[in-house]
């Protein structure tokens, strides 16, 4: 059966053939597997999330049914709230199939749907322009750096149906400025009086210039929401997996960038709040980190500084790879290029990986602290020859940190106040779990039975009163689709997903 080229498609291929024909054909070979890897990610959510159109889930050997509001019937296989691959290809309403996400969306009639099915439209066609400059996998992926792992990551968010939403990017700003087409970037630098800027930690001597702070800024930022600022030329840059966050060409210090536009679920600007924050966070981080055996580093903040607003503002920050000892044949990697380390496919590793990163996020929960620990955020240090040897987090902006743990353990109360701080048992185990259970370590095992069977092997983890928790009932994630159809809702939403932990 043939299945018509969505409007974003299309346009994708429109752009494609004006700016870079050469890479039509592959984009086009792409479409069909980008398709069904942004279906597979939406049925996900709806088999697990609660979603209030859905009224009743029918699991069946042949699969799952959905019953919805006003009487419609959804059909798909059997959804493995785990798995990375593109396993669902078709679903089937009311008898008829569908292959596009955004099709079936616009198809449910669900409040903001409309909407919804716009950013999938965008997703499924940028995940086939991002599928189709993928390089080959080397042989010798022990030669590449960091910043080339990062690149390696081509399908964005594991589990979000907006994996590769970029709206507000054209064709030509994809393969400019998108981390996984591998280009270099010229970031600009906007100066501003420094009384007029927000400046926490330690801004460097080179970003300064008569009295005024060089705010670094991203090519996209200028020309789309900085228009009426002056630009100077600054330097070249690797994209990092999360796009507005850079790596010199040059070398240092990472540079976190603001883009005013929504990236999967959040618009990427940096607010006020955690330019303030910055510097006390990374102080206390460097604090928790002698506490825990030298198998978790933190990537300090050097320096964070803001201007007229979140869309003028940057964050410095330490590359990883300075927690790896290069000269023993250490690297560091990113969790979320996992997929792409030829050993990370065996179980046994997998198992030493889970038992490593378990006990550490565990560990510093029970301390007072609830990491995001998704695989972006969470990198591995490897041996010479594969091993998984420690943790290195970066990105300390949207952890939890809780007083009365700290308290409890001895440890220091850094001097915070707003959404940072919190003692919520719930709030601090659904960050971590929500992100390092569901999120990191279930897209390294790829499926429910892969992530079973490597923590079947991963004993020995912390008794805690959080361990138990893990160990029993389901498992939370955020609810990302229900979210994108909930404009109105501030804040996450939970779903809970079964645990292969605890045989559910």
């Amino acid at each position: 059966m043939y299945f018509p080229a969505s409007p974003a498609e299309e346009a994708v291929a429109a752009e494609l053939a004006a700016v870079r024909p050469a890479l039509g054909p592959a984009y086009g070979a792409a479409l069909d597997g980008a398709r069904a890897a942004v279906l597979t990610r939406l049925w996900r959510a709806l088999a697990f999330e609660p979603l209030p159109w859905v009224v009743a889930r029918e699991p069946g050997r042949a699969g799952l049914a959905l019953l919805l509001a006003g009487g419609g019937r959804l059909e798909g296989p059997p959804p493995d709230a785990y798995a990375t691959d593109a396993y669902v290809t078709e679903l089937l309403l009311d008898g008829k199939p569908y292959r596009h996400a955004a099709r079936l969306v616009a198809a449910l009639g669900v409040p903001h749907g409309e909407e919804f099915a716009a950013e999938l439209d965008g997703s499924t066609a940028s995940l086939a322009l991002s599928r189709a400059g993928r390089p080959p996998v080397g042989r010798d992926v022990a030669a590449h750096t960091t910043w080339q792992w990062e690149q390696r990551v081509v399908d964005g968010h594991p589990y979000h149906p907006n994996c590769r939403s970029r709206p507000g990017f054209s064709v030509a700003e994809q393969l400019a400025y998108a981390p996984e087409h591998r280009p270099v970037v010229e970031l600009g630098l906007v100066p501003v009086r420094a009384e007029e800027c927000l400046v926490t930690g330690e801004w460097p001597a080179q970003l300064r210039d008569a009295g005024r702070i060089m705010v670094p800024v991203h090519p996209w930022q200028a020309a789309h929401a900085l228009k009426h600022e002056q630009v100077r030329d600054g330097f070249a840059a690797h994209p990092l997996m999360a796009l507005r966050t850079l790596a010199p060409v040059a070398g240092g210090a990472h540079v976190k960038t603001a883009l005013s536009t929504r990236l999967t679920s959040s618009v990427r600007d940096i607010s006020g709040y955690s330019v303030e924050t910055a510097a006390a966070v990374s102080d206390f981080a460097q604090t928790l980190s002698e506490h825990l055996d030298g198998r978790l580093r933190f990537t300090r903040t050097l320096g964070a500084a803001t201007a007229h607003g979140p869309d003028l503002a940057a964050v410095l920050r330490e590359p990883p790879e300075l927690y790896a000892d290069a000269p023993a044949g250490e690297r560091v990697l990113p969790v979320a290029a996992l997929a792409s380390y030829p050993q990370a496919r065996s179980a046994a590793w997998r198992a030493g990986f889970a038992r490593l990163a378990l006990s550490v996020c565990l560990r510093v929960l029970e301390l007072g602290v609830a990491l995001e620990a998704h695989g972006q955020n969470l990198l591995v240090v490897l041996s010479a020859t594969g091993a998984p040897l420690r943790l290195v987090y970066r990105d300390l902006a949207d952890i939890r940190i809780s007083p009365a743990r700290l308290v409890r353990h001895g440890l220091p109360v850094p001097p915070l106040s707003g959404r940072l701080i919190t003692d919520d048992v719930t709030v601090l185990r659904r960050k971590l779990f929500g992100s390092l259970l569901t999120g990191a370590l279930g897209a390294t095992a790829g499926s429910a039975g892969a992530f079973a069977e490597a923590f079947a092997e991963a004993a020995g983890l912390p008794p805690t009163a959080d361990t138990e928790a893990l160990l029993t009932g389901g498992l939370p994630t955020k609810a990302l689709t229900l979210m994108r159809l909930s404009p109105g809702v501030p804040g996450d939403q939970w779903a809970e997903l079964p645990n292969p932990l605890a045989g559910g």
